[in-house]
């Protein structure tokens, strides 16, 4: 396990050349991000932009065993790892810690239920640190770590992995079940402003089915993490102002007063340059692929639907057939190691199963859209490029990221909903005709690439000096940093006005 060393007083900490405080005082922040790559990557990147623009502070990432590799190449060198041991929890196969080595979605379940057995561990760990960290930044899923934080005397600010949006809109279903209404009648969500209406299509699963006793998912949610999300002192977002400040309202009004949404993303762009090993690999030539069509002048859409999604063999050979249809260059991140394409792509066409550095493929200016299952990294990642999305969602909250992205901010299209007609295949005609939507050169086209190059220039304005993403992240810590030294001065001083002072600065407990 990784020793930290923090201590204890309010005077601005000072670290030496090794990252360690060599004067007291709370300086130590700790991040325990969920064992899924889409919940993980942005606490790294977030942790890197602490120690980037917070050269004062020490920080922490708890991982386990098999995540450790993961975590420290994707991490500057100031940053400390803590290792805890993953619990054995049959028949959860032994080495498979992260959501994405499950080899059954089935064990999926089971894989949240021995996260939960990780608290004992991480209350040793925290018990083991010289004085109390700062703050705590942990996943909504790791809900036992509020009461470890409480115990400690810690804040804890909580992270999903949504966007404002997204999350208000999951909890505004939960506390206002929606209206029964016809398929493809939309609704107005009770707290969103008056001009965010859904279809049922629309509702997560995981949230249609909160309250359900059979399912497994839920039950965890109910029991393990309950009340722990909005007893937060804060919720860290990986999203920027000027596409998500309009939901911050509706989502804060489900945490305790005081509490407040921090708003740091893109938090891959907020890290600066520091470089991922695995970004700086292209084993599949896709680069290079790209680099030929910009040469002569051709456009490629980039497709892929990140590491969790299910993509049946019959709704990938529609697809090939609809990228082909649609006459456009095409670049395709295939999970499946037994499906081939049942035509043949010719030059226009690349398909790869291995590595692929996305955000450089984003970035590379052969690339002029991007068909994604919309997690909201990838949104992010596509926004920060500048490239529009044709909206595939599949699971958790990505019907209503299509909705953000397609109808609210206007960077996107979405393919046609199937998850009404009980996971039906979207057809190639229906993927030509999308490819195409997005792709040429027509009016609609052109205002989704205008809308993408806005979003790219909030977003890089967000991170920049003075920006409100790298404003939010700076007050962040000076917030922390200063009710904490209120706290500690008005313990040594009874006098009225310093217990009123401390009052307002600091925030609930449990």
């Amino acid at each position: 396990m990784a020793t930290t060393n923090s201590t204890n007083a309010c005077a601005t900490p000072n670290h030496g050349a090794n990252g360690g405080s060599n004067q007291s005082g709370r300086d130590h922040i700790i991040l325990f991000p969920f064992m899924a790559k889409g919940h993980t990557l942005p606490l790294l990147h977030f942790a890197t932009a602490l120690s980037v623009h917070q050269k004062n502070l020490l920080i922490t990432v708890v991982v386990t065993p098999a995540n450790l590799a993961f975590a420290r190449i994707r991490l500057p060198a100031s940053v400390n790892l803590a290792v805890l041991p993953f619990p054995s929890l049959p028949p959860l196969p032994s080495g498979v810690e992260s959501t994405d080595t499950l080899p059954s979605p089935a064990l999926y379940p089971t894989f949240l239920n021995a996260t939960a057995l990780l608290r004992e561990p991480f209350a040793e760990f925290m018990a083991s640190l010289p004085s109390p960290p700062l703050v705590l930044i942990s996943d909504f899923f790791l809900g036992f770590t509020h009461g470890v934080a409480a115990d400690a005397e810690v804040r804890r600010i909580v992270f999903h992995g949504m966007s404002c949006f997204s999350l208000a809109m999951c909890k505004s279903l939960i506390a206002s079940p929606p209206p029964i209404v016809e398929h493809g009648t939309s609704f107005h969500v009770a707290r969103m402003p008056e001009h965010v209406r859904i279809t049922a299509a629309e509702v997560p699963d995981t949230i249609a089915k909160i309250f359900d006793p059979e399912d497994p998912v839920s039950r965890f949610i109910i029991n393990h993490v309950g009340e722990s999300d909005e007893r937060s002192w804060g919720v860290l977002v990986n999203s920027f102002a000027t596409v998500d400040e309009d939901y911050v309202a509706a989502l804060m009004s489900f945490y305790q007063p005081d509490a407040r949404a921090w708003l740091v993303g893109p938090m891959f762009l907020a890290a600066g340059n520091m470089p991922e090993r695995e970004e700086e690999h292209d084993p599949e030539g896709c680069l290079p692929w790209l680099d030929e069509r910009a040469e002569r002048s051709e456009t490629a859409i980039y497709v892929s639907f990140g590491t969790q999604a299910y993509v049946s063999d019959e709704q990938l050979d529609e697809l090939a057939r609809g990228l082909v249809q649609s006459g456009h260059h095409f670049l395709w991140a295939v999970r499946s190691a037994t499906w081939s394409p049942p035509v043949a792509v010719g030059p226009r066409g690349r398909i790869v199963r291995g590595w692929v550095p996305q955000r450089s493929v984003l970035a590379h200016r052969a690339v002029g859209g991007f068909v994604s299952h919309c997690g909201w990294n990838s949104v992010m990642e596509s926004l920060a490029a500048g490239k529009p999305l044709l909206a595939w969602p599949f699971m958790a909250e990505q019907h209503l990221n299509a909705h953000h992205v397609a109808d609210i901010i206007g960077a996107g299209v979405r393919i046609v909903d199937v998850k009404v007609a009980g996971g039906a295949v979207v057809e190639r005609a229906e993927v030509e005709e999308k490819v195409r939507r997005l792709m040429d050169a027509g009016e609609e086209g052109r205002k989704m690439r205008e809308r993408a190059t806005w979003a790219q220039q909030a977003a890089k304005a967000a991170v920049s000096g003075g920006g409100t993403s790298r404003v939010a992240l700076m007050k962040l810590v000076e917030e922390l940093q200063r009710s904490y030294c209120d706290v500690i001065v008005g313990k040594q001083d009874h006098g009225a006005n310093r217990i009123i002072l401390t009052q307002a600065h600091s925030s609930t407990k449990a």
